[in-house]
Parts: C-alpha cells; sequence; structure tokens
C-alpha cells in the first residue's frame, strides 16, 4: 500500500460519512455557524471549503482525487518520509494546509512561514521520525486548545491525535 493509500485510509476513518453537525462551522457554505447553507462534511470534505460541491453525492472516489490534489500534493509528501507525511497529510485534511505546514515547521525547527521548499524538506528528511511525531503531536494538540470548538469537539480532536500516535 502507497503512503497516500494509507494516509487516505487512515484521515477517512477519522472523518467518517456525512455530518450534519449544526456546531461545525466547515458544515455551512459560509465558514460561519448559521451563515450560508448547511450542506455538511463527507469524508472530511467541508462545505465551507468547497461550497458548490454536492456534499451528499461526494462519492469516495471523488473525495480520495480531492483529497491527493488539494492536501497531499499541496503539502509535497510526496518529498517527506511517510512517517512525517502521513500524519501532516491528515492535520492539513483536518485544519488546513496552511496550519499543517506551519505546525509540521515548528516541530522540525525551521521558520514557520507555510511555505514548504528546500528547507523544509531537507529537515524533514533529516529528522528523527519518532521525535518529529511526538513535537508535531504537541503542536497540533496546543492548536486545538485555542479553538472556539474547543468545548463541543476537543474530546473527538484528542481522540484522532492519539489513534495517529499509536500508528
Amino acid at each position: 500500500m502507497s503512503a497516500f493509500d494509507f494516509a487516505f485510509t487512515r484521515t477517512v476513518g477519522h472523518e467518517g460519512g456525512l455530518s450534519l453537525d449544526r456546531n461545525d462551522r466547515g458544515n455551512w457554505t459560509s465558514g460561519v455557524i448559521g451563515q450560508g447553507e448547511l450542506r455538511g462534511t463527507k469524508y472530511g470534505i467541508a462545505s465551507h471549503a468547497y461550497p458548490t460541491l454536492d456534499i451528499r453525492g461526494l462519492t469516495i472516489e471523488q473525495a480520495k482525487a480531492i483529497y491527493r490534489r488539494d492536501y497531499w500534493d499541496r503539502i509535497k509528501a510526496d518529498q517527506l518520509p511517510a512517517a512525517l507525511a502521513v500524519d501532516v497529510f491528515d492535520a492539513a485534511v483536518n485544519m488546513g494546509v496552511s496550519q499543517a505546514t506551519r505546525m509540521m515547521q515548528r516541530a522540525l525547527g525551521v521558520t514557520a512561514d507555510g511555505l514548504i521548499g528546500p528547507q523544509t524538506i531537507a529537515a524533514a528528511g533529516a529528522a528523527n521520525p519518532e521525535r518529529f511525531r511526538r513535537l508535531f503531536a504537541a503542536e497540533w494538540l496546543g492548536f486545538y486548545t485555542d479553538l472556539p470548538g474547543w468545548p463541543h469537539f476537543g474530546k473527538g480532536w484528542v481522540r484522532r491525535v492519539a489513534a495517529n500516535l499509536k500508528g
């Protein structure tokens, strides 16, 4: 199984099927709770990021194509060690490419500018994967606790990071 296939399967497992939770800003086409149309999220593909997409009719194959194009390729995952790429990919789907990239850069000890270039790729290649995963998880958990949705979604978010750390 390729690193992308593994990452996709794991991330879809975290994201699940159709969600119409009114308290999740991602389920609203505007990205603001109670504004726009409540179209939901399916397989981690959220209405606020894809406001014109038929979320309910989304197939797993379409979701996989979106994941590859808009997340895996944008984090340059094929240029990263697989152990790092899988976690960064899951975070990118969960919180956006830019935020996941900055978290990765902080965990690697390079300038956190949100752009994956030669310095970030070199640092990723030289990183101890286990140390990186611990530092990245710490960044991820710290980010979550500052979100306004923490009281409602925090338990599930922590479970996601814990599951990733288990492998």
